[in-house]
C-alpha cells in the first residue's frame, strides 16, 4: 500500500491524529485507523437499537399520558429552550418532502439529541408524573432520571463523533458498550436480547487493546501505546490479523 496515497485520500489533518499515536510509524497508523473505522461500524448495532427503543418507549408513555399531540407546544409537555425548534425543523423536512406530518413520522424525524434532553434536568417532574415507566417492569427498581441523563450525554457524543468519522480510540468503548446495553435492557430485555445476537463489538474489540489515559480528561487523550501492542481485527468468523509495534 502506498501510505502517502492513503494519507492524501483521508486528508493530512485526518491521519495525523493515528500517526501521532503511532508516533509516526505509518503502517501501524494506518492499522489503529482501520481498527477505528471497523469498531466504530460494530458500535451502529447498540447504538442504533438504543436509540429506536428509547424514543419509541418515550413516545408511548408519553402518548399514553397526553395523547399524540404531546410533541407540540400547545401540550406543555415539551420545555428544552431547542426542543420546540427541533420539532418545527422536523415538520418543515416532512413537509417539504411531500409527506403527511404524523406522530410516527415525527418521532422518526427527530434527533437523537432531542430525546436524550428529556432526561436532563428541567425534565425531572416529568420524570416523577410518568416518564419513569419507559422502563421495562423487569428492569430494577428505583431507577432515577440521572441514571439515564449522564450516560445518555456521553453516549450521544460518541455517536456523533462515528456519524461524523471522528477519531474514537481514545474513548472507553467497553464501558460506553457496556452501559447502552444496559439501558436498552432496562426498556426492552427484548430488543436486549436481539442486540446481543447481532452485536459484534465484542469480537472485534481487541483482547489486548490500546488503553486511553486515565483520569477526567482521558476521553480527549490519546491513547497510550506499549512497547508490544498486539492490534487483533476480525474482519469475519476465521479472518483475524495483528501486528506486533515496537513503539515506546
Amino acid at each position: 500500500m502506498k501510505h502517502e496515497r492513503l494519507e492524501q485520500a483521508l486528508s493530512r489533518e485526518r491521519f495525523s491524529r493515528y500517526l501521532a499515536w503511532a508516533q509516526g510509524d505509518r503502517a501501524l497508523a494506518i492499522e489503529l485507523y482501520s481498527m477505528n473505522t471497523r469498531l466504530s461500524e460494530a458500535l451502529y448495532t447498540p447504538l442504533q437499537t438504543l436509540e429506536v427503543v428509547l424514543r419509541n418507549r418515550i413516545h408511548a408513555v408519553m402518548c399514553e399520558r397526553y395523547g399524540e399531540d404531546w410533541l407540540y407546544a400547545s401540550s406543555g409537555v415539551v420545555i428544552g429552550p431547542y426542543q420546540a425548534a427541533q420539532v418545527a425543523k422536523a415538520i418543515e423536512e416532512l413537509l417539504k418532502e411531500g409527506k403527511e406530518v404524523t406522530a410516527a413520522g415525527l418521532v422518526s424525524s427527530l434527533t437523537f439529541s432531542f430525546w436524550t434532553t428529556m432526561f436532563h434536568k428541567e425534565y425531572e417532574v416529568l420524570w416523577q408524573q410518568g416518564l419513569h415507566r419507559i422502563a421495562d417492569a423487569s428492569a430494577p427498581r428505583g431507577l432515577k432520571r440521572k441514571s439515564f441523563s449522564g450516560s445518555l450525554t456521553r453516549i450521544r457524543l460518541l455517536r456523533n463523533r462515528i456519524s461524523h468519522h471522528e477519531p474514537i480510540l481514545a474513548w472507553d468503548l467497553r464501558k460506553h458498550h457496556d452501559r447502552m446495553l444496559e439501558m436498552i435492557q432496562w426498556l426492552s430485555p427484548s430488543a436486549a436480547t436481539w442486540c446481543r445476537e447481532h452485536d459484534r463489538f465484542p469480537q472485534l474489540m481487541p483482547a489486548e487493546a490500546i488503553v486511553p489515559a486515565s483520569g477526567a480528561r482521558a476521553q480527549s487523550r490519546p491513547p497510550q501505546v506499549s512497547r508490544r501492542v498486539t492490534l487483533r481485527l476480525k474482519t469475519g468468523a476465521d479472518d483475524v490479523w495483528s501486528r506486533r509495534s515496537a513503539t515506546k
